[in-house]
């Protein structure tokens, strides 16, 4: 528990802009002096997630934001662009924006840091109450957050503030939907849940390919549609490219600076996998010995292409029992690092009980981990990867039609087919401008040859769909077959 003096202390030096508005310099100045601005500074290939855009530029709200995602993606980078932003506007006094780092609160601390923050800017209000800017980063660490900010958003001036809040875990014991979402969420109409997730393919190629042309997102209902067939069409010649590029992509995974290390040398640089190996075993296994995570991915990579036989599984890789394991998994999905792909009824899309799901992992890097960490471990195979990416797109896809399915584990789905056969990603239900659809079913085979025995199981039970290849392009029947970084670039 922090002393409030301490607190104070704490507040005025993470937001250097109060001061600098007191004093009539430069609010923005700070930014040339923050220690993660100058660490993304030496990383740095341009990009820029736009995930606040509209909280960095619209006026000052009720809303309240709360942003989800791995450690190590640049949440916490994230909200200093936003504050950043926000000093620079006119119609703003830099003295309503306030920064709170939380990771280290008892939620006692969370309380008094934000009845001290309005005491410390209250020569704002000289002309009339004004809204503030609450950036609460990390604050899925504070149990009972959410009851906190409850009684924040229902008993004191926070109400009508505008808060961004960040998290790296989403749990179960935390109702975020209760204490949050319902009534509380403010009046604008932006997207209250949001994801920063690791860079698509179509951000990688951004900014290190940028001369490789990027496709159009397309609804995951309409990507069998004549226009989609024409762009693709214009892009036969170009196939060996982005075959290149995403072979790079899976090698390197979406983790901007694993990016930035990749593109300057080569390789992702190792200290920044162990900083994701110290990540992961924070979360997901404190207690187990060093190598309990590089074998747990392994496991997981090896895996991920059929149904995960939970119990037999858990034997193999020496858990003490499956409910052990079952945490692990469900702590990896909770840390943005894994998503279920279950087994569905294909006529109710209900998860069909008792079943056997799959487990994808949510970046490439995230398998390669096992093999650069630990001698012995077999690298990743680039057609499982494929698939848990593909599948991974189609996740964000549909969530980004359907705000809170990703962390609701109400995305994907395989089915099976009356010969035993499973469709990796079959069709769900997502909204439309005209109503509901059902999303194209997707099949993952990373070939460049044969292709067609692979998608007789997709056209049998549905007429219609993709396989992701390799490198080849073929929409001449009921089925297509279309490059996985197109088909990537098209989801998401």
């Amino acid at each position: 528990m922090v002393r409030d003096d301490e607190l104070r202390r704490q507040l005025s030096g993470s937001n250097p802009w109060w001061l600098a508005a007191a004093s009539g310099a430069n609010p923005a100045a700070w930014v040339g002096d923050d220690r993660l601005l100058r660490e993304r500074d030496r990383h740095d290939l341009g990009y820029r997630a736009d995930v606040l855009r509209d909280v960095a530029t619209d006026p000052l709200s009720d809303a309240l934001v709360l942003l989800q995602g791995p450690r190590r993606v640049g949440k916490s980078v994230v909200l200093k662009d936003l504050v950043a932003a926000l000093c620079t506007r006119q119609d703003l006094d830099p003295r309503q924006i306030i920064y709170v780092t939380c990771d280290a609160f008892t939620a006692r601390d969370l309380s008094r840091a934000l009845t001290l923050a309005r005491e410390l800017t209250r020569s704002v209000d000289r002309a009339g109450t004004r809204p503030r800017a609450w950036l609460l980063d990390e604050i899925g660490a504070v149990r009972g957050w959410t009851a906190i900010l409850k009684s924040a958003r229902d008993n004191s001036p926070v109400g009508e503030d505008c808060v961004v809040a960040t998290s790296s875990s989403w749990r179960a014991e935390e109702d975020v939907e209760g204490h949050l979402l319902a009534g509380r969420a403010g009046s604008g109409s932006g997207r209250r849940v949001r994801l920063l997730l690791p860079m698509t393919f179509r951000d990688y190629l951004a900014v290190a390919r940028p001369n490789v042309p990027l496709l159009e997102v397309v609804h995951p209902a309409d990507l069998q549609g004549a226009a989609v067939a024409q762009t693709l069409e214009g892009l036969r010649f170009e196939i060996d490219e982005y075959d290149l590029a995403w072979q790079a992509y899976l090698t390197c995974g979406g983790f901007p600076r694993a990016v930035a290390g990749f593109e300057r040398d080569g390789a992702v640089d190792m200290g920044y996998l162990k900083d994701l190996a110290a990540w992961l075993r924070r979360d997901v296994d404190p207690e187990a010995p060093g190598e309990s995570i590089p074998l747990l991915l392994t496991g997981l990579d090896r895996r991920a292409s059929s149904p995960l036989s939970r119990s037999a599984v858990a034997r193999e890789m020496g858990y003490p029992s499956r409910d052990v394991f079952d945490r692990r998994l469900n702590r990896l999905v909770s840390a943005f690092a894994g998503l279920w792909c279950p087994q569905r009824d294909d006529r109710t899309a209900a998860v069909v009980a008792g079943s056997q799901a799959k487990f994808y992992l949510t970046d490439p890097l995230l398998a390669w981990l096992p093999s650069r960490l630990r001698a012995g471990l077999d690298e990743p195979d680039f057609t499982r990867l494929t698939e848990q990416m593909i599948g991974v797109s189609l996740a964000r896809a549909i969530d980004a039609l359907d705000e809170g399915r990703w962390v609701t584990n109400d995305t994907l789905g395989y089915v099976r087919t009356g010969s035993g056969n499973e469709v990796d990603l079959a069709p769900v239900s997502v909204p439309t401008a005209s109503g509901v659809a059902r999303t194209v079913p997707l099949e993952s085979k990373w070939v460049d040859r044969g292709w067609r025995p692979e998608a007789l199981t997709v056209e049998g039970k549905y007429g219609c769909g993709i396989l992701a290849t390799k490198t080849i392009l073929d929409m001449t029947r009921g089925s297509w077959a279309v490059p996985a970084p197109l088909l990537s670039m098209l989801l998401a």
